[in-house]
């Protein structure tokens, strides 16, 4: 499964800290707990990636359609 495959399996996901100063992202779904653990400067490398993921797919939204004459 790529980034462009669509999927019908739906999952949880949690951010937050530790107690030991990483960052989880934690991923829970059918068959699926999934903690992945990050130090903060990889934590902020993720979230700038996102954010520039968001922005691309802002301009990529789905263009509306021609109305048929």
């Amino acid at each position: 499964m790529g980034i462009n495959s669509e999927s019908d399996i739906t999952a949880n996901i949690q951010i937050g800290p530790t107690d030991l100063g990483m960052v989880r992202i934690y991923v829970q779904g059918e068959g699926v707990d999934l903690p992945m653990d990050f130090d903060p400067e990889e934590a902020i490398e993720i979230a700038e990636e996102l954010m520039a993921a968001a922005e691309a797919a802002r301009g990529m939204g789905a263009k509306p359609k021609k109305p048929r004459r």
